[in-house]
């Protein structure tokens, strides 16, 4: 059985994940298979590990924007596929494959079949972290190719191949990293009364920061602190000196994001005070609401309805995170949810989604953007 070509680039892709910045192989795949069309109308600017490709098109007095992410995530897959990672601990396990295969194959369209509008596809490397929207954002390169309107997608497992879900306003939500490492005075755990236990001053902490939702953001707005990871300590009769969490904070507004975090300061304070100890805040990676233009989203939904294909849901906001949301805070644009039907959910090392939302996607992308000449 034939494979569809694009089908092909992303099994090929899959293979290769690489995280943030160290998308090297990656790129090299991507600017060869670009070398493969006509050049004619096609240029080229690089940006570290990421790229812009703008197409010229025929009578232009606009420039359409396209973005897609291309980095991977540290996980160890366990697919069983054939073409599974051939790099230890790191998977595309969000899908990216999927998203630059996609971008491709609507690329390619649009070489050889120019509209009268300019094109700009953006490959953007570091989504997963530290972040690469905002930087690029603010390069000269696309300063210099600064769309009118932008638009990306991303798979949504839970969704079944055929459907796109999208809404006007706010999609994702506001999202940070967050890190707190405590650090007090190991000793012998025969001595503890010599000792600032810090691995009962971060489990006091834990508890104490599961209230900030509960009981200091209003119930009426949307906010999560979630804890996922603490070390602390060395053996297990040592008294831990130091001790380190690790989570993320989610909120639907700007305001809830710096009421969580002044929250989050005030408890640390007095845990400092509480077990003697010192302590420091790093909120690492924060990637900005993704909030889709009423009008232009609202358009994009009628060309949806007025296809057969494709299965439309008008969806709610999640508290997932997505730094394509620097690039809605200033280019009109939106980001929808593309169905894509597996048991295993994103950042899951089972994720397999259904390769036929490939060409599926492709056809749809490709006529809203031939659409917009209407």
């Amino acid at each position: 059985m034939t494979i569809n070509p694009f089908v092909a680039l992303r099994r090929d892709l899959h293979r290769i994940p690489e995280l943030g910045y160290q998308e090297f192989k990656t790129q090299t795949y991507l600017l060869d298979y670009l070398e493969s069309l006509p050049s004619e109308r096609m240029e080229i600017k690089k940006w570290k590990t990421g790229f812009f490709v703008k197409i010229q098109g025929k009578n232009p007095s606009r420039l359409i924007g396209y973005r897609t992410d291309i980095d991977g995530l540290p996980i160890e897959e366990q697919t069983g596929l054939p073409f599974s990672s051939e790099h230890q601990g790191k998977m595309h396990a969000c899908g990216h494959d999927f998203h630059m295969s996609i971008a491709l194959g609507v690329l390619s369209h649009f070489v050889r079949n120019p509209i009268n509008d300019d094109l700009l596809f953006i490959f953007q490397p570091a989504e997963e972290g530290p972040g690469g929207a905002q930087p690029m954002l603010e390069s000269p390169e696309m300063k210099e190719w600064m769309p009118d309107m932008i638009f990306a997608l991303h798979i949504a497992p839970e969704y079944a191949p055929g459907t796109i879900a999208v809404k006007e306003g706010i999609l994702f939500a506001n999202t940070s990293e967050l890190f707190i490492d405590l650090t007090g005075k190991g000793g012998h755990a025969a001595y503890p009364h010599h000792t600032k236990d810090m691995v009962v001053a971060a489990s006091h902490l834990v508890t104490q920061l599961q209230t900030i939702v509960s009981r200091n953001v209003n119930p009426l707005d949307s906010a999560v602190v979630t804890i996922g990871k603490i070390t602390g300590g060395t053996v297990q009769n040592i008294i831990a000196e130091q001790a380190r969490l690790e989570g993320t904070i989610r909120t639907f507004s700007d305001e809830a994001m710096a009421s969580v975090k002044e929250r989050i300061e005030a408890l640390v304070k007095g845990i400092e005070a509480g077990f003697e100890c010192t302590a420091s805040i790093d909120y690492g990676s924060m990637y900005h609401q993704v909030y889709n233009h009423e009008g232009i989203t609202a358009e994009f939904m009628a060309f949806l309805k007025g296809r057969q294909d494709v299965n439309l849901i008008e969806c709610k906001e999640a508290m997932t995170g997505e730094d394509f949301g620097y690039m809605l805070k200033e280019i009109p644009g939106f980001m929808f949810w593309l169905g894509a039907g597996s048991e295993y959910g994103l950042h899951h090392a089972k994720l397999t989604p259904d390769e036929a939302v490939i060409p599926f996607a492709i056809d749809v992308v490709t006529g809203y953007i031939e659409h917009l000449e209407i």
